[in-house]
């Protein structure tokens, strides 16, 4: 886990990239709790652009989580690469275990995963599609983690000529 420097600025990199490219990202405020080359932790806080008719998270915001979650760890993984790779997403599942009534934590423990599959699109001239597993949870007061949807969203990257 980084400094509280490094996270902020991991933080502010995340949503200025929203505000000048994909503004809804912006929108829900995520923070960036935790960035190694294993695994990437974002927080999206439960307030009124996230929130729902009944008070829980929005399911559109928690994809937007997913995706930050996923996305943020597979753009360090490229960036550690020091090649150029296009990244996008082709699918998303999800499976909602509970309601999120708090702020939301997404974790992806994906890391090594997605590094992995760089090197084979940088071997390769055809896309790579693989999926990548997301847990959104809340915390709890003892300071543990509920789960409240598992996610999965096919990460596809393709080298850039």
């Amino acid at each position: 886990m980084g400094s509280g420097l490094e996270r902020f600025k991991q933080t502010f990199g995340m949503r200025l990239f929203g505000w000048l490219k994909i503004p809804l990202l912006a929108s829900v405020r995520p923070s960036v709790i935790e960035l190694s080359e294993t695994r990437c932790v974002i927080k999206v806080p439960l307030r009124r652009w996230s929130k729902n008719h009944l008070g829980s998270m929005y399911f559109g915001a928690l994809a937007i989580g997913a995706d930050c979650a996923g996305g943020l760890l597979a753009m360090d993984q490229i960036k550690r690469s020091g090649a150029k790779v296009n990244l996008v997403f082709k699918a998303f599942q999800a499976q909602f275990l509970k309601r999120p009534e708090s702020d939301v934590y997404f974790i992806c423990e994906e890391g090594q995963a997605i590094r992995d599959q760089v090197r084979r699109a940088l071997e390769s001239e055809d896309r790579i599609t693989e999926p990548m597993h997301i847990q959104a949870a809340v915390k709890l007061p003892d300071g543990t983690y509920e789960p409240v949807a598992d996610l999965t969203l096919e990460l596809s990257l393709k080298r850039r000529f």
